[in-house]
């Protein structure tokens, strides 16, 4: 196939279906994920030419390969992975006790291990379908409490964190044939955060933007990350401005 393909995680709702449709309207077989959202998946597929959708939990590292070869057995081609499924648990940061080990591997395991697996699964993938005009992409979906002592909990924090550092370690190993970038995002509109009134109220008063971000403005900062034939290694801030105060 001529066609650049993207793997999209996590994309039937939120950040993940608007880089997924916007990746779409850029002419991308894009291949949508997700854990449940069978239904959803399969319909979101169906709306863009050469799309698919494929089911798999990531915290299972079987399903992660499996995911990967069956891109690799459909397309034969990667040009482009979006890790951008992840879980969340809201704790008060001050609340020790309720951070449990057990939600510390849970989060781990998804937020920090999965976009590993994948990640090493589709080396060669993106390697091979890389090319002088257009060279192959890593994006992962941080969050800006990957960067600043903020977030839903602090297991949560550190996951992004450790995505973060991930980022610059596999843009200094993997260059020049894969780029890899990420997105640290603020508060944004979508299903999860609907009802997360303290964040929208922070956002309201303290970001010079006074507001929370659109999941399509994300994903435009992820199109412009992804077409770029240079940038490797970056952490995009991308928060209304939060970060400045």
């Amino acid at each position: 196939m001529k066609k650049r393909v993207a793997l999209v995680t996590g994309s039937t709702s939120g950040i993940g279906k608007a880089i997924a449709n916007q990746l779409a309207s850029e002419g991308f077989s894009v291949v949508f994920h997700s854990r449940s959202s069978v239904e959803v998946g399969q319909r979101l597929a169906s709306q863009n030419e050469g799309a698919s959708y494929f089911q798999a939990d990531l915290s299972n590292q079987a399903e992660s390969k499996g995911l990967i070869e069956d891109i690799a057995f459909r397309y034969g081609r990667l040009d482009v992975l979006v890790n951008n499924a992840a879980l969340t648990e809201v704790i008060d940061h001050s609340n020790l006790k309720a951070a449990t080990p057990e939600i510390w591997r849970m989060l781990h395991e998804v937020n920090v291990i999965s976009p590993w697996t994948l990640i090493s699964e589709a080396e060669h993938l993106l390697k091979n379908s890389s090319s002088e005009d257009a060279t192959s992409c890593i994006l992962n979906i941080s969050s800006h409490a990957g960067v600043r002592p903020k977030g839903a909990s602090i297991p949560y924090s550190v996951t992004k964190a450790a995505l973060n550092h991930m980022t610059k370690l596999l843009a200094l190993n993997l260059g020049p044939e894969i780029r890899v970038n990420a997105i640290a995002p603020g508060l944004v509109h979508t299903p999860m955060s609907e009802n997360w009134s303290a964040a929208r109220e922070l956002w309201a008063t303290k970001a010079p933007m006074k507001r929370g971000a659109e999941p399509e403005e994300i994903a435009y900062v992820a199109g412009m990350l992804i077409n770029s034939s240079y940038l490797t290694g970056e952490i995009v801030l991308s928060d209304g401005g939060l970060n400045l105060t």
